[in-house]
């Protein structure tokens, strides 16, 4: 029984050690800017791997860029494929919706 009451006080006196030390951390470092620290940290992981990933695909990145690009520019350059002015689509579409009203 001695025995485990040596036990007990070491381990209460290791828990007041730790308890004091967040209590010294937390008042030196606010938990607001704990917590912005450790977001920044996360951020800067993943835009480090992300960097890192990028650097290992290239191909894909280049291809999903071209991807993107033809995609807002699909408009323009369907007017071109198929010589199709500014405003013949709007005619087309009344032309559409007249031929459903008969």
């Amino acid at each position: 029984m001695e025995a485990d009451r040596r036990l007990r006080d070491a381990a209460k006196a290791v828990l007041d050690a730790d308890i004091s030390n967040l209590k010294n951390n937390i008042a030196h470092k606010g938990l607001t800017e704990r917590a912005v620290d450790r977001v920044t940290d996360g951020a800067r992981d993943v835009y480090d791997e992300a960097v890192e990933v990028a650097g290992d695909h290239t191909g894909v990145l280049a291809a999903i860029l071209a991807a993107l690009v033809l995609w807002f520019a699909r408009n323009p350059i369907l007017d071109v494929l198929f010589g199709r002015e500014d405003g013949e689509d709007e005619d087309w579409d009344d032309e559409a919706h007249d031929f459903a009203e008969r």
